[in-house]
């Protein structure tokens, strides 16, 4: 099952929702597909859909899915790669509405450089994506939470010394 999320800011993201429509109608997505569609004024028509998801309904989404297609936007993206989900990332754009900056480009940018997800920038690579991402090999996710802290205790520790 695919799991689409297109956040929770009010912004639409009608142009990845379409784009989806178009896919499955041209059997490029064959799994079943449920999507949070926020803000966003397109209605699918091909997959179920929900507006907004309260936490359970949202967690339990991505327990039975095993590929997220997302927005660029961080929390999003590690909250999936943490489950060990496949994830592709389309970043909203401003010139489309959906943003009120391209800050998404930067940040998937990054995401490429760790090499944790697929990131389409452009959308008609998504179908493409799609069909590829399987034989796709990512890094497993690693939180640095444990060095910040451990960092924070070095420094606390130095200046308790002094």
């Amino acid at each position: 099952m695919i799991f689409v999320t297109t956040g929770s800011q009010k912004f639409q993201f009608d142009r990845l929702l379409a784009k989806l429509d178009e896919l499955i109608e041209e059997k490029v997505i064959t799994d079943s597909v449920f999507a949070q569609i926020g803000y966003s004024d397109y209605i699918p028509r091909h997959y179920e859909y929900a507006k907004f998801l309260n936490r359970d309904e949202f967690a339990s989404y991505m327990a039975k899915c095993t590929t997220v297609i997302t927005h660029g936007g961080t929390g999003a993206i590690i909250g999936a790669v943490r489950q060990g989900k496949k994830v592709i990332a389309v970043p909203r754009l401003a010139k489309f509405g959906e943003h009120v900056d391209d800050h998404q480009v930067q940040l998937l940018k990054q995401f490429d450089e760790m090499n944790i997800i697929c990131s389409c920038y452009e959308m008609e690579d998504l179908g493409k994506m799609v069909s590829e991402l399987d034989n796709m090999q990512f890094v497993p996710y690693q939180s640095n939470t444990q060095t910040i802290i451990e960092d924070i205790e070095q420094y606390l520790e130095s200046i308790w010394e002094e």
